[in-house]
């Protein structure tokens, strides 16, 4: 078990830095992981937070302040009128058929391969982070018939993937787990309502972690980046996959946090780190792959 203490110096931040580099913390990831990130093209940020998606979803136009107030409630809005399939259809466009810059952080742990990641994101820079290195992806699915379960399982051999039953997982293999969904192999997506709806009920009631994750993650910590705990539906998602945690069970870097966030993580036994990726990535000796990311006012200690 990693303890840390209530140092909040910058080598408090190494020893995070440390930590993860060594496999002790599960890193999980929210939208700002993909903070600096741009279409190579045009130069356009990736939407990956609530309001960029939206206005991403929209043709960059806000919609009604009751439906700017989190994506999967736009996106119930959309499907009702447009159907589950333009959702998806963008969600294909924007993280499937788009090319984009690479993530500091990801590119970080491209150099780690951490033994398990959750990312909360939909798009595919923690899978290209794994290209050519065998591993079990693991995705939230919803609303579907056959099976209680939600979520799929797919076996990439380091060319390929191959969806697999829960009994032919090789668990000696690296867990990626991303329960939003990704573009590849196929596309499959938690985002409206009725997605979330559906899924968490089942996330609660243990039917969308598979057994061998359960197992696992016993007694784990994590490192929560980019991952803001404002709404009540992340912060239900998060709950529910950091089960039977350590203690502490973890640290989140969020700058500037509300009393909200704080109240919540002190709930979930998870320590407040006011600081950010960058931050994170200078103490761990990346200053040059992230001087891009941090404002020429921002001291890193470097």
């Amino acid at each position: 078990m990693f303890f840390l203490g209530r140092n909040r110096s910058p080598k408090m931040l190494q020893r995070l830095a440390a930590a993860l580099t060594r496999g002790d913390l599960i890193p999980y990831l929210g939208p700002g992981a993909l903070a600096g990130v741009v279409d190579t093209a045009s130069g356009e940020p990736i939407p990956a937070d609530s309001d960029s998606l939206i206005l991403a979803m929209n043709g960059g136009k806000p919609m009604s302040p009751r439906l700017m107030w989190e994506f999967p409630r736009a996106a119930m809005d959309v499907e009702l009128k447009r159907g589950r399939s333009a959702v998806n259809r963008f969600l294909d466009t924007t993280y499937g058929q788009r090319t984009w810059t690479r993530a500091p952080l990801h590119d970080w742990l491209k150099a780690l391969h951490p033994r398990y990641v959750i990312d909360v994101n939909r798009d595919t820079q923690l899978q290209d982070s794994y290209a050519g290195v065998p591993h079990t992806l693991v995705r939230g699915i919803a609303r579907i018939a056959g099976t209680d379960y939600r979520f799929r399982l797919d076996h990439y051999d380091g060319a390929h993937y191959r969806q697999v039953e829960l009994e032919e997982v090789d668990q000696r293999l690296p867990v990626l787990f991303k329960p939003m969904g990704s573009p590849r192999p196929d596309a499959t997506y938690i985002a409206s309502d009725a997605d979330f709806v559906d899924y968490l009920t089942e996330l609660m009631g243990g039917f969308g972690i598979p057994a061998f994750l359960k197992t696992y993650r016993q007694e784990r910590q994590y490192l929560f980046l980019g991952l803001r705990l404002l709404r009540d539906t992340e912060r239900m998602v998060m709950s529910d996959l950091i089960y039977g945690a350590g203690t502490p069970a973890g640290w989140a870097l969020i700058p500037d946090p509300t009393d909200k966030e704080r109240r919540f993580c002190e709930s979930k036994g998870v320590e407040v780190i006011e600081a950010d990726i960058p931050d994170l990535l200078a103490a761990g000796g990346l200053c040059d792959a992230v001087g891009e990311l941090i404002p020429a006012t921002h001291e890193i200690g470097c």
